[in-house]
């Protein structure tokens, strides 16, 4: 299979072969927004979504997709995850949330980081949708917005 871009021809890699790097402790932050209406932030503070704990739930779906990000991502490494924390704040009409991931591992963790934020948005979105439909069954307050790696870290 050839992929033509700009009248070159590119034969598609796929993995990048990583057998030589070193075992390095790695550390990446993510983090991204949803946007929702002030009625959808109140039900959320009073934990009154009928689906039920909205941070639980999107904490758990989180986690999971950190831990299967390589089966989301088919070029990126299983890799072994030491470690994840997923946190949440109250925005001015939204909820920023942030995942942090570690590994000692041959490459870094900031798509697993990135696939935990954006999954974990989700999950919250899926979990109040009731409330946010329109007349026409659009959601006009909802956004995912400003998802982005805060740092990676690596050190011997």
């Amino acid at each position: 299979m050839n992929i033509i871009y700009s009248e070159h021809v590119m034969e598609p890699e796929g993995m990048v072969d990583i057998s030589s790097k070193e075992y390095v402790y790695r550390e990446a932050r993510a983090e991204g927004i949803i946007k929702l209406s002030k009625d959808t932030l109140e039900r959320i503070k009073s934990n009154n979504v009928e689906k039920g704990d909205v941070f639980e739930a999107a904490k758990i779906t989180a986690i999971n997709a950190v831990k299967n990000t390589s089966s989301i991502l088919p070029y990126c490494h299983p890799i072994k995850i030491t470690d994840v924390k997923v946190d949440y704040e109250y925005i001015e009409n939204g909820i920023k949330m942030g995942v942090t991931v570690k590994a000692i591992e041959q490459t870094g963790v900031e798509m697993e980081a990135l696939t935990g934020v954006i999954n974990g948005l989700l999950c919250i979105w899926d979990m109040v949708k009731k409330y946010e439909k329109d007349e026409e069954g659009s959601y006009p307050n909802v956004k995912i917005c400003d998802v982005r790696v805060v740092y990676k870290r690596k050190s011997r």
